[in-house]
Parts: C-alpha cells; structure tokens; sequence
C-alpha cells in the first residue's frame, strides 16, 4: 500500500486523472475527505465526503486524527481522515489523496514514505483556456485562480515527481507506474 499524494493548480486536471487511475486499475482507491459543509446537490456521504459538524471535525483535529486538515474560505473545515489510510491498508490499496498545496506540506511531515506528484499545465496559457473551458467560474474567480496557480506551480520542486499533463491516459499510466514501482 502507498499514500499517493496528488496536487496541482485548479484546472489542471487532477480529477478528471484520478478518475482515469481509478477507471483503470482496482488496486487503486480515493481518499473520502471529511469536511463542515453542507452537502451539495448529488453529494453522497460517505462517497463524496464525510459531512460532519464544526465539534466533530475539531474532535478530530484534538486526537490527532487526521492526516492533514485545513480551514477553506474562513467558513469550513476539510481534512482526511487517517482511517482512510488504515481502510486503503486493510484493503491492500494504494489511496490517492487529491488535494491542496497545505495539506500536502502536512502530509509530507506526517507520512515519510508518501509519494508526492505535483500535476503541471502544459502551459500558464492552457491552464487559463482549460478554466474558462469549464464555464464555471466568472472572470475574476478565474483570475484568483491563476494567481493562486503561480503560487502552487513555484512549489512544484517540493514534490517528488512533477508531471506535465497533457495527455490524460499518458499522465495516469505514469503516475500508476511511479507508484507500483515506489
């Protein structure tokens, strides 16, 4: 079992590369992250997330179980559940951890033998035209997330492995080979 990390820029395209991996190989599971939020339309718990209250994720903040947490937009909490980990272990899966820049820098503290991948736009100029090719975010959502991208892109070199995506199938055979070999 190895803890793959996985991050990059908004845009980039580490889900539609998480769905890829997961598609294709059995051995291979996400990690369910427990957030504050309410549930979103179409969100299952359990599968999307594990919806619990601001006390309970404080909980387990104070016992030292999660993995890594992080208090988005000063509204909600959102953090991995180290049972994740131990679940991925009993099953005998690698577990694919798909998130941010903070929560990596945490993990890499916690977890010595992770293996880290950061995702990289072929381009600063194509990871503009993939976001406004989702249509969902307005103009100046799309120009915070760029900036932030400038931010995260000049902390690729902390991660072990830096990918540049630009073939989908490509980037998730790479990825799936870095972790068998790990």
């Amino acid at each position: 079992m190895t803890l793959l990390v996985l991050v990059g820029p908004a845009g980039v395209g580490k889900g539609s590369v998480v769905k890829e991996i997961l598609d294709r190989n059995i051995d291979f599971m996400l990690s369910v992250s427990a957030t504050t939020r309410d549930p979103r339309p179409g969100e299952s718990e359990g599968v999307h997330y594990y919806f619990i209250s601001k006390d309970e994720f404080e909980g387990l903040v104070k016992s030292g179980r999660l993995l890594e947490w992080a208090q988005v937009h000063q509204d909600h909490y959102y953090g991995t559940p180290i049972s994740e980990l131990e679940k991925a272990e009993r099953l005998g899966r690698h577990l694919v951890l798909e998130i941010d820049l903070q929560g990596a820098r945490q993990i890499r503290g916690r977890i010595k033998n992770a293996v880290s991948v950061f995702l990289l736009p072929p381009s600063l100029e194509e990871l503009e035209a993939r976001l406004r090719g989702r249509g969902t975010e307005t103009e100046s959502q799309i120009q915070t997330r760029l900036e932030t991208a400038r931010t995260e892109l000049a902390a690729a070199s902390e991660f072990d492995y830096q990918i540049v995506n630009d073939s989908l199938s490509e980037t998730a055979k790479e990825i799936v080979s870095l972790v068998r070999r790990h």
